[in-house]
């Protein structure tokens, strides 16, 4: 057959490379598929209304096309087996036909032939599909070169440019630092700062906080200004002492959207010093406060404690309701996780903080369930006493937790032994040893199907039936 011209073929791949961001030999590739897609529409579309469609799934599978870009076409190929007697001409061609070409030819051999249609046969649906087909393997190309290119970032955090905005998603442009052209994000109205404005062309610093991996319309990378890393990432870049390795941070509770619009932003960082002499508050809130300013900054104002971790739990609670004054921390329930904290009466309001947000940071941060106490109006003894019945009440919750789970190994227990039992009885294909090397068989000695592949034999088979979080940890 004559090659099937495609005029600025050319050129055609030259402006889906540029349009879509891929190299000219993955849209070469993504064109070649197209194309052999719309030949297999072409040939089922021959049986339209004369008969049922003869093809199977991978009948096709001894097809390809090659384009040739000189002279700007392409042809379908068919690689066919060398037979005596042919079954299938798409798969197979008789010796005698080809030793009128080759006359060393033997069968068993391959040999690809030219079976390309004319252009005026390939007929429209077929052109169809081939458009379809070439349209949504550049999108999967394009899904792949993405989750390739970000799934693996070292640096999680990218410089992103809005580009519009769509409902309540901000659309950005963002790179992965890699020398490749930018592709786009979508920054979901959750993960947005209150205080951002986001107009367009302005850069942020974001999080990539998902790679998706479900094909769906739109950007597959999504990225957050409200994510704790993003705290992180700020903090290594402006604190010299974490990136040597001297401070180090040990947690980060964040709350960038508040559910009243009366609370503004804020967060709690937790930080460690690796070193006696370096006292890691000092060293990330920098001289005269230059260095967590530029972190507020970026965050466009949002308000920053930053704490001192301790390994005495008591004294991680004072420090993680700054900036109140604690008088005294009692673990009340140390198991449970549950501390009373005492307080001046002056210093409630700010232990509790602006509609309970500062103590809300401070038990995620934590892990630990605070109740702030006045501590001049503190009854240690009836607040005991209300302790214990909610100690009685958590082993009670608990004891019930462990026998309902060690039912549930017991069962799956019971049910892995019958499951084993009938595996011996009636045994699968797979656990049946190959004939001639189990023990007392001889190669080639016939053995008597089992019970269960007797009943396979007999019968015919049937259609089966279609069936309050601690804070973000970052050592």
């Amino acid at each position: 057959m004559a090659l099937v011209l495609l005029p600025g073929l050319n050129n055609l791949i030259e402006d889906i490379s540029d349009e879509k961001k891929l190299a000219p030999q993955v849209v070469e590739a993504a064109l070649r598929e197209a194309l052999l897609k719309g030949y297999e529409r072409y040939r089922r579309t021959l049986y339209l209304g004369i008969s049922e469609d003869p093809f199977e799934e991978d009948y096709f599978s001894n097809f390809d096309v090659a384009l040739d870009l000189e002279e700007e076409g392409y042809r379908v190929l068919a690689s066919k087996i060398i037979v005596e007697e042919v079954e299938s001409d798409d798969h197979q061609i008789a010796i005698e036909e080809v030793r009128q070409v080759a006359e060393d030819a033997q069968i068993g051999d391959t040999v690809v032939l030219d079976v390309t249609p004319e252009k005026d046969d390939f007929g429209r649906m077929a052109a169809a599909t081939t458009k379809q087909v070439l349209a949504q393997k550049l999108r999967d190309q394009q899904r792949r070169m993405i989750q390739e290119e970000f799934a693996d970032l070292e640096d999680p955090v990218l410089t992103a440019r809005v580009i519009r905005f769509e409902r309540q998603s901000v659309i950005m442009a963002v790179s992965s630092g890699l020398g490749r052209p930018e592709v786009e994000a979508e920054l979901p109205r959750r993960d947005q700062l209150p205080n951002d404005n986001y107009r367009a062309n302005a850069t942020f610093k974001v999080f990539l906080k998902e790679v998706s991996e479900v094909p769906r319309r739109g950007p597959q990378l999504f990225v957050s200004r409200a994510n704790a890393g993003l705290v992180v990432y700020l903090f290594e870049n402006e604190v010299p002492e974490i990136q040597e390795g001297s401070v180090r941070i040990v947690a980060v509770a964040r709350e960038a959207n508040p559910p009243s619009r009366a609370v503004g932003p804020r967060t709690k960082v937790a930080v460690d010093s690796v070193e006696r002499e370096v006292d890691p508050v000092g060293a990330c809130i920098g001289a005269r406060g230059s260095r967590i300013q530029q972190v507020v900054n970026e965050l466009r104002g949002e308000k920053i404690d930053v704490i001192r971790w301790s390994p005495d739990p008591a004294q991680y609670l004072a420090n993680s309701l700054s900036p109140a004054r604690v008088e005294m921390v009692r673990l009340v329930d140390p198991e449970g996780h549950h501390a009373h904290v005492l307080v001046p009466h002056d210093q409630l309001s700010l232990a509790i903080g602006r509609e309970g947000q500062n103590v809300r940071l401070a038990a995620r941060l934590t892990g630990w369930k605070i109740d702030i106490k006045d501590a001049q109006e503190y009854d240690q003894v009836s607040e005991d006493e209300k302790v214990a019945t909610l100690i009685a009440q958590r082993q009670e919750e608990e004891a019930l937790q462990a026998e309902a789970e060690a039912r549930l190994e017991a069962e799956q227990a019971t049910r892995a032994e019958e499951d084993a039992r009938l595996r011996e009885l009636y045994p699968l294909p797979e656990d049946e040893e190959p004939y001639g090397e189990g023990d007392g068989e001889e190669a080639g000695e016939e053995v008597a199907p089992s019970e269960a592949e007797a009943v396979d034999q007999a019968e015919p088979p049937l259609d089966a039936a279609t069936e309050e979080t601690p804070g973000e940890d970052v050592r």
